[in-house]
């Protein structure tokens, strides 16, 4: 499957990629910059700055989006105003990283230390009615989170386990009885992720530069290579939600290493993603 490159290097450290079509395409986030960046139709690139860190976002039922930032939640509403939430930690070492939505509607972000030490990280819930839960704590490096297609099980990276765990999910109860889905091979470290129609899991390979897909039952069976060394995210998009773009990040990389990392790219897999789930805050 052939991998072709969207747009230039234009982020330091490309993140959390969704689509949507109340945005009329593609949102992701120069995380670092603290930029949400925007993909028009004729293949332009806009920005819109939201503080140090821009970690991860999606959109609101009603319009607008919530974003993940340094220390916590922003709301945008449809007109471009945004809101602050209270931050939900002060101490400056730790920083939102990725999210995701549940089928009921909240909205999940995690967090990391800035120097990655073991379990300094939390997962956090953001609800419909803007109370905070932690839903999980003792992680390293939080990163993709997303359902299965009948919303039944739930699938996270914690990136320095070099694995991807499943979760039984309802309302009621949340995520419940994590186990392995698989163990990445190579000692490959997964990051952020989607799901496909059929409950096939792609995954971003950080420092792998590639994309893996695993079946339901845990199988790997496509393993797209992507000509940039760190691949962070992947989601599907397009009209027909068959498209698959992929982010990259320089960041660490020292000057003029691997040219192409920061593009966006995309592939076309030949199956289609789930219109991405909103938040209902």
């Amino acid at each position: 499957m052939r991998v072709e490159q969207v747009t230039a290097p234009v982020a330091y450290h490309g993140e959390g990629p969704v689509w949507s079509p109340r945005w009329g395409g593609l949102r992701w986030v120069d995380m670092l910059a603290g930029d949400v960046l925007s993909l028009d139709g004729d293949g332009n690139v806009s920005r819109s700055h939201v503080g140090p860190v821009a970690a991860a976002l999606r959109p609101r039922r009603d319009g607008g989006a919530v974003i993940g930032i340094e220390r916590g939640f922003l709301l945008e509403d449809p007109d471009g105003s945004r809101t602050l939430l209270p931050e939900l930690w002060s101490s400056d070492d730790v920083r939102m990283n990725e999210g995701g939505c549940d089928p009921d509607g909240r909205f999940y972000c995690g967090s990391m230390a800035y120097d990655q030490r073991s379990g300094a990280a939390s997962l956090y819930r953001l609800n419909a009615d803007l109370t905070v839960a932690v839903v999980l704590s003792g992680v390293t490096v939080s990163n993709g989170l997303e359902w299965s297609p009948d919303g039944s099980r739930a699938y996270y990276n914690d990136t320095a386990t070099h694995r991807i765990s499943v979760f039984d999910y309802d309302r009621e109860s949340g995520l419940t009885d994590r186990r392995t889905f698989v163990e990445i091979p190579d000692g490959g470290q997964p990051d952020g992720l989607t799901v496909d129609v059929e409950g096939g899991v792609w995954t971003a390979i950080v420092n792998g530069g590639a994309v893996h897909r695993y079946t339901p039952d845990g199988r790997l069976d496509e393993v797209l290579t992507v000509p940039a060394r760190k691949v962070t995210a992947c989601t599907f998009g397009g009209a027909r939600l068959d498209e698959l773009f992929i982010t990259t990040s320089r960041e660490g990389l020292p000057e003029g290493a691997d040219p192409l990392a920061g593009a966006l790219f995309r592939a076309s897999p030949q199956i289609a993603g789930r219109p991405v789930r909103e938040f209902a805050g």
